[in-house]
């Protein structure tokens, strides 16, 4: 049988104690280790050429719209509504009949001078054959020349009295057709002011309703004094005065837009240009017309108008969210040589789709930022990637431009 030893507790701590020992060298050896610093490499940040591309130049104005023509339409006879045979709001064509009022009246009287009219006519019949007779009988020396002379009397007075009567006639009818109002144009209607049974015309002409045309549209808007000096030196360009643009009705189009819209749908042209500029407002006002065939568009809005004004043939484009702005204007970053960031001041001009066009402070070749851009210091150096800038659109979709002496540049086209 063995017997087992143990070491006493003191003696367990001495070794612990000498293991310790003997290890620190080791330890202080690795404490003596230098840490030293490693750099991060330049940020990742995407860059992008501008994109080159022929961008119409737009004046943008704020108008208003306005009908063609409007009128009232009133009751010029008295009586009692009759009918009425639209809907409020309603679109209706020409000679539509929208009020009619009691005719009984006005139908008599016509009845009563067309009994006087026939009389007449009778009478005159007979004064014919009568100056007639007395012709003949004092040509023959049987009847004497006073019975011939008032037998010519008598027929003038019967022609009086025939036209007098048509005349009586023709106003009769004109009362009877005062009755049925109509539409004097293809237009709309607005609410009704008078109720069936209402008495109209009692103390004079009765408004009952407003018709409008509406298409098509008129739009009015103003410009400047200096703006229409650079429309008339755009004009000169051309061969043409604004006095041109007035006689022979030269073809200036206009584009149209709600202000919640992010497109100008609607199409026109300036078919007015005032003769004087108001001295009140130092504007001029001019004035488009557009086709309004689904009467989208109503009287009295305000809108927004541009109007073509030149022509940039190889304008510069970048993404509108590489452009930043401070109190000094509108910046990009751009990467120049050794990849060192730079920040650059430019002149931004209009916006085409996801692209804005830079008029300047930029170059075709130059790098800009468009992604990344928090990382793009001024100063710093960067590791640049390849990128694309946004497409632009399809079709030349010409954007709005201050009419300005800058934006008739030498680049520009009128």
């Amino acid at each position: 049988m063995m017997c087992a030893r143990f070491m006493p507790l003191a003696s367990s701590r001495r070794i612990g104690l000498f293991a310790l020992i003997a290890a620190a060298p080791m330890l202080l050896s690795g404490c003596k280790e230098e840490n030293k610093y490693a750099a991060p490499p330049p940020a990742k940040v995407t860059v992008a050429k501008p994109t080159q591309a022929p961008v119409t130049l737009y004046a943008e104005f704020t108008g208003n719209t306005a009908p063609v023509a409007s009128v009232d339409l009133e009751a010029r006879v008295q009586g009692f509504i009759e009918s009425i045979n639209y809907l409020d709001g309603e679109a209706v064509r020409k000679d539509r009949v929208l009020f009619k009022i009691e005719q009984a009246q006005y139908q008599a009287q016509v009845d009563l001078q067309q009994a006087q009219l026939d009389g007449a006519k009778a009478k005159q019949v007979n004064a014919q054959r009568e100056a007639d007779r007395q012709s003949i009988l004092g040509q023959k020396d049987v009847a004497s020349q006073r019975n011939v002379d008032d037998a010519l009397t008598n027929l003038a007075a019967a022609n009086a009295q025939v036209a007098a009567a048509e005349a009586s006639l023709a106003l009769a009818k004109t009362s009877l057709g005062y009755t049925t109002v109509t539409a004097p144009f293809d237009g709309v209607v607005t609410r009704r002011l008078v109720n069936v049974g209402t008495l109209v015309g009692s103390a004079g002409a009765t408004k009952l309703a407003t018709i409008l045309q509406v298409d098509p549209l008129y739009v009015y808007f103003n410009i400047t004094e200096q703006q229409q000096i650079n429309l008339r030196d755009a004009l000169a360009r051309r061969g043409k005065t604004l006095k041109d643009m007035r006689e022979e009705r030269l073809e200036m189009p206009i584009q149209v837009a709600l202000s919640s819209d992010t497109t100008f749908p609607y199409a026109g042209k300036v078919d007015y240009i005032a003769p004087q500029v108001d001295p009140s407002t130092g504007t001029l006002q001019l004035r488009g017309s557009l086709p309004n065939k689904d009467v989208a568009l109503v009287p009295g809005l305000f809108v927004r108008v541009r109007v073509a004004v030149g022509k940039l043939d190889d304008a510069l484009l970048i993404n509108d969210t590489a452009v930043m702005s401070n109190q000094t204007g509108s910046y990009v970053m751009v990467v120049g040589a050794g990849d060192v960031v730079e920040q650059r001041q430019v002149t931004l001009g209009p916006q085409e789709g996801q692209l804005r066009v830079v008029t300047n402070g930029l170059k075709a070749d130059d790098r800009v930022v468009i992604g990344a851009i928090q990382r793009a210091i001024a100063g710093n150096t960067v590791a640049p990637v390849a990128g694309t800038m946004a497409a632009a659109p399809t079709a030349p979709t010409p954007a709005p431009a201050a009419l300005s002496p800058g934006a008739q540049s030498g680049t520009a086209k009128p």
